[in-house]
């Protein structure tokens, strides 16, 4: 966008400067992010995403709720879900929807969850427009389409599930080092002003809305990472000075920090500690593979179950990324069932990309297309490598 707004920049500085006086954040990308996303809040007509923020915590007292009293007062049109029926809450979404606040939502998501399936549906398909939900109205025998598209802040302990946190801006709170310090934060002093601050990010954003709806701006990450991020990068470039390249390195680094946090499905776990236990063999016997994941004393695959990982059980998660174990032949003349490594190439490529590429020189390619419908026999080890290990 070509179009700059002079006080923007100053605007974002100012609720920066009011984040940092009451909460202590956990690193200056952090704290740049939730000031763009508060900002964000108040063009959610332009937006065709709409990020959750998600504020937790390892246990209590990390300024969590104190974060979200912040973002209540700044946001724009604050929607406090606590003691609101589900009606209320999807009622209350429209084209100009308010800013949904979700306190102690590991209660709506965690394993103390009793009920809230309707918030819950809200939340997972808020994020993108023209995700309405279903209703049947029984008194006029009409099935309504009710609007789910809203901005959402979330402050909980622990992780989210990740339908929730693969669509957020996460931010992992601490508990104050000795030598931080806060300001108190009175509802009845403090909060006026800030609403006052949040009428004028309101005007500011609100001049041009069509303009922020068409911006397309060069974004640092992708696919729903992108998503997320965009309406937190458009508003950056529109308040100019340095917040266009702060908003890019936040998300960055945020981006980084949640790949980086374990929060990856099981399927993907056994994945990568798949290629662990492979190393540098061709092929690997099932009954090896599963000694291997399971001989880790802090992996989760020797309790994985009663007895720790099975044959069987490995084999239903890996056939989800089409790797089956077949009959294979090994350099000693043992028969078993096994794995080939080129098997697990693709997956390996496409879902642990941060491992580094596949080896080429390890890979026995399988022809897939032409397998027999009875068992065939692969021979391991075709292309002069070792003996597996394991079966000599």
């Amino acid at each position: 966008m070509n179009h700059r707004t002079p006080d923007g920049a100053a605007l974002l500085d100012r609720l920066r400067a009011a984040l940092t006086r009451y909460v202590i954040l956990p690193s200056p990308e952090a704290t740049d992010a939730v000031t763009l996303w508060i900002a964000a809040t108040h063009a959610q007509p332009a937006w065709a995403h709409a990020p959750r923020l998600v504020i937790r915590g390892p246990e209590k007292r990390c300024g969590k709720s104190r974060l979200l009293d912040v973002v209540e007062a700044t946001c724009h049109n604050p929607f406090i879900t606590v003691n609101s029926s589900s009606a209320a809450v999807y009622r209350s979404i429209t084209e100009d929807p308010p800013t949904m606040l979700v306190d102690e939502a590991d209660t709506i998501f965690g394993p103390k969850a009793d009920g809230n399936e309707d918030l819950r549906g809200l939340l997972n398909a808020g994020h993108q427009r023209n995700r309405p939900a279903k209703r049947y109205d029984a008194a006029t025998n009409r099935v309504e389409s009710i609007p789910t598209f809203a901005m959402a802040a979330l402050a909980g302990i622990g992780a989210m599930p990740d339908t929730i946190e693969d669509r957020a801006v996460v931010v992992r709170m601490r508990r104050r080092a000795p030598g931080e310090t806060a300001a108190p934060y009175r509802h009845r002093r403090d909060r006026p002003p800030l609403r006052d601050l949040a009428t004028d990010l309101n005007r500011w954003l609100r001049t041009d809305l069509p303009a922020l709806e068409a911006a397309e701006p060069c974004m640092p990450v992708e696919d729903r990472a992108a998503d997320t991020w965009e309406p937190l990068v458009i508003v950056a470039d529109r308040a100019g000075e340095s917040w266009p390249d702060r908003a890019r390195t936040a998300a960055l680094a945020l981006t980084a920090e949640a790949d980086d946090s374990g929060q990856s499905s099981i399927r993907m776990r056994l994945l990568t500690a798949c290629r662990t236990a492979f190393g540098s063999d061709t092929a690997l016997p099932t009954a090896v593979l599963l000694e291997r994941l399971r001989s880790d004393p802090e992996s989760e695959w020797a309790d994985h179950g009663p007895s720790g990982l099975t044959a069987m059980k490995l084999g239903t998660m890996l056939r989800e990324y089409d790797i089956r174990s077949g009959n294979i032949r090994f350099p000693n003349g043992m028969q078993a069932k096994g794995y080939q490594r080129g098997d697990f190439a693709d997956a390996w490529a496409r879902y642990c990309p941060s491992l580094g590429p596949v080896p080429e020189a390890d890979v026995v390619p399988i022809e897939r297309e032409n397998r027999p419908s009875r068992p065939s026999l692969v021979t391991a080890g075709q292309s002069g490598t070792a003996p597996i290990a394991g079966t000599a």
